[in-house]
Formats: C-alpha cells, structure tokens, sequence
C-alpha cells in the first residue's frame, strides 16, 4: 500500500477512482460501446486495407490509452473513449485473429477465456480484490484495463462462435446472451450472490450481448442478419453514446463518491 493511500484513508478520504458509478446508465452506454465496437471493425476490416484498419485501431487504442493514464479522476467522455476503442480494437483481435491466423472461434474462445482468467487471478492475487470501487491507484488500473481489454476479445469470440459455428444465428445469439446477462441481478436479488462476481458476470457478457444484436441488424439477411448494413448501425449507435455520454458529463450522475468513512471497501 503506498503513503499516500494509507494518508488518504486515515483521513477518512477515498482516493479518486477512474471509473463510473455502476447505475442503469453505466450498463446502456456499456451496452451500446460493445455493438458499436462490433459494427465499426467489421466496417472498416471489409471497406477500407484490413491492415490498415487494424493499425487505425491500434493508433486510437493508444491515444484513449494516454488520455486515460493521464488524467487523475474520471472523466465520462475520455473513460467512455477509451472503452470503445477497446471494443474496436479488441474486436479486430479476435477477428484477425480467426481470419488471418486461421484460428477457429473455439479455440480463440479457449485462449482469450485463459487469458481472462490469468488477468482477473493476477489482480485478485496481487490487489486481494476485484471491485471497481478500489481503481484507485495506476496498478489496479492497469489491472482493470487489462481484464476489459481481455473480456471485449473474448465476447466478440463467444458471439461468433454461437453464431456461425454453432449455427444458431445473430438474434438467437443475442436472445441467449441477453438471459445470462440478466442472470446475475436475478441471482443477486434471490440468492445474494457475490455483488462482485454478479458484476463481472454481467460485464463479461454485455460484450457477446451486444456484438450479437450488432451483427443482427448489420448483417446481410443471407447469413441471419437485417441488412442494414455495418457503416449504418455503427452511425446509429455512436449518435446513441454521444448522446448519453454528453449527458453524464453535464449532469456527473455516475461519478463515484470521493470520500467515505473510515473502513471503506478496498
């Protein structure tokens, strides 16, 4: 624990967190970050050089990337950046993934679930916690970021693999992902379960959730989609979270609270 933590909490005071308040917005605009995230690769991978567009991604990845280390508390518009430059990024992993490596969604869902497990076991092992009400420090940030990056390339997997290889479609896809995305509020209101397990649960699966409805709508009707096409619902999608994420930033609803009494959770 650094001396500043320990001052901090002898006086009573929580350190700022870089992340939002978990409230009914936070699961809309994470919601929409995923489809949109989803949309925006697929159109950029299949309109404009793949290459290209992955060091496009990779560039924008980077450059949320220092604005969030950079600033000290949270900020809605350069957390929210940052997510969906993650969605967009670690989108495009696991499809150059199956793409061009040739990796089929089974095992990209094998590796990038091994993946999350290493993330989410060095940070219980190091921090002795998961929540996100401790992002209070560069470490368990980089810990945190490290888990989402790993979550968003998994989900994008998972959804694909429902989807084509187990032929299930987009709208099924959605529909069951939709279920377990539910599942963790129903089991933390009837069977209390672990608030921080029901929320990695249900973050974990916003990601297949929304890619599935993503692709659903963007996708052509020959292989289950609406046809609306990828560059439509990426647009539609992103006047959503500018609207929503302008919102929070005038009104700061999802702003954690910067001080607590003593004992407060790690």
């Amino acid at each position: 624990m650094n001396q500043s933590y320990s001052v901090n909490r002898i006086r009573g005071i929580r350190p700022l967190t870089k992340v939002p308040e978990v409230t009914i917005y936070f699961w809309i605009v994470k919601l929409l970050t995923t489809a949109m995230g989803e949309s925006t690769s697929d159109y950029l991978v299949y309109h404009i050089n793949p290459y290209m567009a992955v060091i496009l991604g990779f560039l924008g990845f980077v450059i949320a990337f220092v604005l969030q280390f950079t600033i000290r508390k949270y900020v809605a518009w350069i957390y929210w950046l940052f997510v969906v430059m993650v969605a967009i990024f670690g989108t495009m992993v696991a499809d150059v993934t199956h793409v061009v490596l040739g990796v089929s969604y089974l095992i990209s869902t094998i590796v990038f679930a091994i993946f999350m497990i290493v993330a989410f076991t060095i940070w219980y092992k190091v921090e002795k916690t998961l929540s996100i009400h401790s992002i209070n420090t560069r470490r368990r940030e980089v810990f945190y970021w490290s888990a989402v990056l790993a979550t968003f390339a998994l989900g994008t997997a998972i959804s694909d693999m429902t989807a084509m290889t187990l032929h299930l479609g987009f709208f099924a896809s959605g529909i069951l992902f939709a279920v377990l995305f539910l599942l963790p509020a129903l089991g933390y209101s009837l069977f209390r379960f672990n608030s921080i397990f029901a929320f990695w649960f249900a973050y974990i699966m916003t990601r297949p959730l929304g890619a599935s409805f993503a692709d659903w709508f963007g996708k052509p009707k020959s292989i289950t989609g609406l046809g609306y096409g990828d560059g439509i619902v990426a647009m539609v999608l992103t006047a959503l979270i500018i609207i929503f994420v302008g919102y929070l930033t005038v009104t700061r609803r999802d702003v954690q609270r910067e001080t607590a009494r003593l004992g407060f959770e790690r």
